[in-house]
């Protein structure tokens, strides 16, 4: 069970947090979980700023990391049980980059490696992984993501 596996990790979902317009956190729709841009948000944690400028590339995939616990924590609340994921399918990463930084890859690896721990093989995904001027609220980075589920 993936809440067994969180546990053994020493992973703590954080609450939820809502979306910040007029969108949905998640929409699942024919088999698949849709996830919405989540950023690095922990209760009242926040991570801003650019990557290499007021982030180290560490820092940022710290950042990832953060925001991939909670998107799980989205999708736990909207399906009641990550066991219902079946396999993670595409992942979508943003980050807020310092002119001249390329390493997005290297970023978004955060949320990726934490995806491949949590889910095992199932966590493997296809990814893009982009730098962008600006994200919104100054957030390190906003990941999106696809999952299907398991048959009920």
């Amino acid at each position: 069970m993936i809440a067994d596996r969180l546990e053994q990790l020493g992973i703590v979902l954080p609450p939820v947090f809502p979306p910040a317009a007029n969108y949905l956190g998640c929409v699942i729709d024919n088999g698949l979980i849709h996830v919405g841009g989540h950023g690095p948000i922990a209760g009242q944690e926040i991570i801003r700023g650019k990557v290499g400028a007021d982030l180290t590339l560490d820092e940022a995939r710290q950042a990832a990391r953060m925001t991939g616990l909670s998107i799980l924590s989205t999708m736990n609340d909207a399906l009641g049980d990550l066991d219902r994921i079946e396999r993670f399918v595409k992942v979508f990463g943003m980050v807020n980059v310092a002119p001249g930084f390329d390493q997005m890859p290297a970023v978004i690896d955060g949320c990726s490696d934490l995806l491949v721990e949590v889910f095992g093989d199932a966590g493997r995904h296809t990814r893009s992984a982009v730098g962008l001027a600006e994200l919104p609220f100054g957030i390190a980075v906003e990941i999106e993501l696809i999952a299907r589920l398991r048959a009920s």
